[in-house]
């Protein structure tokens, strides 16, 4: 019966196949088990349409990818920004991850017009929905983990998402200070080093003179009542100079 039954499925399913083949060919990963592919793509109100046959959705991959890119992007900015705190990680993780973000990945791979809908939710544009979208994404990402493994969900990653991270899609999350470390890494290496010249007033009114230097070469100057505060302004200096603002 469980085999007639997947052979059913199959069968159901051959209409998507061709556009199922043609996402594997773009993104360079080939699913040994289809089955899952599609049941990444299949949304409650599908299965819910099609009671007698043996579809099953993909919120439980979904829960599996939530946690898997939660790992990856981890390590990801873990292994790029060795000198943010984990304050910052966790904020600049979060905008990765948010919903918006996921809409975009997955409008870049089209995987609207893959996802299986039942007729009501496809009457009310339940392809475009970016909570539908981001979901979709995320079970992606947790049938290709289980699937292929976590290697292959690198390399999805770094064809997908990692390139709009190296790229600054994400800077406005970022303090000046990380903003700077990143901009010089993208555009090559170098040494950032701040130093505090100048410190007076009382100790309730403190103010502090920063400095930030690329490889001993000074580029910014900040004030404030704080170190951090001096060089975060610094740091803003810095970049205004090097973007030639």
């Amino acid at each position: 019966m469980a085999n007639y039954k997947s052979a059913r499925q199959r069968k159901n399913n051959q209409k998507n196949l061709p556009l199922f083949r043609e996402l594997q060919k773009k993104i360079g990963i080939q699913f040994e088990n289809e089955q899952l592919l599609f049941q990444a793509f299949t949304h409650s109100s599908y299965v819910n349409e099609h009671r007698r046959r043996s579809y099953e959705d993909n919120e439980r991959l979904e829960f599996l990818g939530d946690a898997v890119l939660e790992l990856t992007i981890s390590q990801f900015l873990f292994q790029k920004y060795p000198t943010m705190s984990e304050g910052e990680l966790t904020k600049l993780r979060a905008a990765i991850v948010c919903e918006p973000s996921l809409v975009q990945f997955a409008n870049k791979l089209s995987f609207g017009s893959l996802v299986l809908l039942g007729k009501g939710e496809e009457m009310t544009g339940g392809r475009t929905r970016p909570a539908l979208l981001a979901d979709v994404f995320e079970a992606f990402v947790g049938a290709l983990f289980l699937d292929r493994g976590m290697e292959s969900v690198y390399h999805f990653l770094e064809n997908v998402v990692y390139p709009k991270i190296n790229d600054g899609a994400f800077s406005h999350v970022m303090d000046y200070k990380s903003q700077l470390q990143e901009f010089i890494q993208r555009d090559g290496t170098g040494v950032i080093e701040y130093k505090v010249m100048h410190e007076k007033g009382p100790a309730h009114n403190r103010e502090f003179i920063s400095t930030v230097a690329l490889d001993g070469e000074a580029l910014g100057v900040g004030v404030g009542r704080s170190k951090k505060e001096a060089e975060q302004k610094a740091a803003q200096e810095a970049l205004n100079k090097l973007k030639g603002m």
